[in-house]
């Protein structure tokens, strides 16, 4: 490629402009200092895996770990970059080195699926034992499965979702502290949680007014990951079925999904659509970030991959694109919990006996935790809740557990149990440890 446009990238990054204001994410922060594990930062398009990378630049200078003129960023989106081939890294390096005096320690490389060649690339740079090396990809060409696959053993990943609440409350510049919530200025809190639990958590999303126009976005969000992620990544031409299962899942996030009965209905509209093609989508929309599938409890392996799986949405907001007349305010909140679990990695099933718990949470090799999610303990639902939380917590030979509602806080008396009541915002607003 051109021998100009390198030194001019370069530049632009050493001697550039500051860092862009930052929401601080909530993710652990890993010690980049070399030899270290490739790090890839994975998860939905647009959830704000670029600017989590400034927010690692901007720790380790604010840190003393480093200055500018240690740190490489590379945006392989660059448009002046598109002929970029392998054997232009070592030209990039050279000319890094050439305009500071000294190589580089960090390696920060978001977009790195336009590099032809590139896991063969991170791992020869990884193999030099020099740098600290940090990547991103586009779900499009590169899922967190395929990264495990081409970089062998040699990463750890870094899941970054849509803004939590916790994260949200800090994008609006709102602050709280635990006494604050016992006073009237709570208002300002379940306000916002009004409005993340309808719109969700996107970035961009959150930054613009107007339910037409967050709608829009997310709408554009949604046709990415189907015609992007999906249907061309897999060259997929049953688009019709593709669509109708996305359809389904926007109007019937927080269920059960069962594959024979979905097929049975597409058979009984004269539709076709194999079991295995539904298989195959339900699972391509869960590696693009688009579904959040949990498997029923079972300590056998197998009866957990036959049993159907119970499908969430990976932002509340995408619900606002399904075709419901009404707004059920209860899925979206027991949405909200599931996809709190995943984002802190924990593995959640959910339970169902004589009655139904929604999340049955693993720690190690054994059932821990047992949350239940309604919207309000009222006398049509309180026994139901109760209950099934309950033979969850018995028959599991679990201590920890509670029923998150949107707004009742107590503890509550049922076959000689006392059941904790929780707000899913304060649980939400709780640290992972507690959840």
């Amino acid at each position: 490629m051109n021998g100009d446009i390198l030194p001019r990238v370069i530049a632009e990054w050493v001697r550039g402009a500051e860092l862009p204001a930052l929401t601080p994410r909530e993710r652990p922060r890993p010690d980049l200092a070399a030899p270290r594990p490739v790090l890839a930062v994975v998860g939905p398009r647009r959830a704000g895996k670029t600017y989590f990378l400034y927010q690692l630049i901007e720790d380790l200078l604010t840190d003393g770990k480093a200055q500018r003129d240690d740190i490489l960023f590379v945006d392989f989106e660059d448009y002046r970059l598109s002929d970029f081939r392998p054997e232009d890294m070592e030209k990039l390096l050279a000319a890094f080195h050439q305009m500071t005096g000294k190589p580089p320690r960090y390696l920060f490389f978001d977009e790195i699926q336009r590099l032809p060649f590139w896991s063969r690339i991170v791992r020869t740079l990884h193999n030099t034992r020099k740098y600290s090396i940090v990547v991103t990809g586009s779900n499009a060409t590169l899922l967190s499965s395929e990264i495990a696959t081409e970089l062998r053993g040699r990463y750890e990943d870094c899941l970054i979702l849509p803004f939590s609440f916790r994260e949200f409350l800090r994008f609006r510049k709102i602050e709280w502290t635990p006494s604050l919530l016992a006073t009237p200025e709570v208002g300002l809190i379940l306000k916002a949680f009004d409005e993340y639990l309808r719109y969700g958590g996107f970035p961009e999303q959150a930054g613009i007014s107007g339910e037409a126009a967050k709608r829009r976005l997310l709408q554009s969000y949604c046709d990415t990951i189907f015609y992007k992620d999906v249907l061309d990544r897999y060259g997929i031409r049953a688009r019709q079925l593709l669509d109708m299962v996305m359809k389904n899942m926007l109007e019937s996030y927080a269920a059960v999904f069962s594959i024979s009965a979905f097929e049975k209905q597409l058979k009984d509209h004269g539709l076709a659509g194999s079991k295995r093609s539904i298989a195959d989508y339900l699972r391509y929309l869960e590696e693009a970030f688009f579904l959040i599938a949990l498997e029923k409890f079972s300590f056998s392996p197998r009866k957990r991959m036959m049993n159907p799986k119970k499908v969430y949405l990976t932002d509340t907001g995408f619900s606002l694109l399904g075709g419901a007349f009404t707004e059920n305010r209860g899925r979206l909140l027991e949405n909200a919990v599931a996809i709190e679990l995943f984002r802190n990695r924990r593995r959640a099933m959910y339970f169902k006996g004589k009655g139904e718990c929604d999340f049955v949470v693993q720690e190690g090799t054994r059932p821990a935790e047992a949350w239940q999610a309604c919207w309000e303990l009222n006398k049509s639902a309180e026994k139901r809740e109760m209950k099934g939380l309950l033979e969850a917590q018995r028959e599991l030979g679990i201590k920890k557990g509670a029923i998150l509602t949107y707004n009742q806080e107590g503890k509550r008396t049922f076959e000689g149990e006392t059941l904790e009541v929780v707000p899913v915002w304060k649980w939400l607003l709780g640290s992972p440890a507690e959840k």
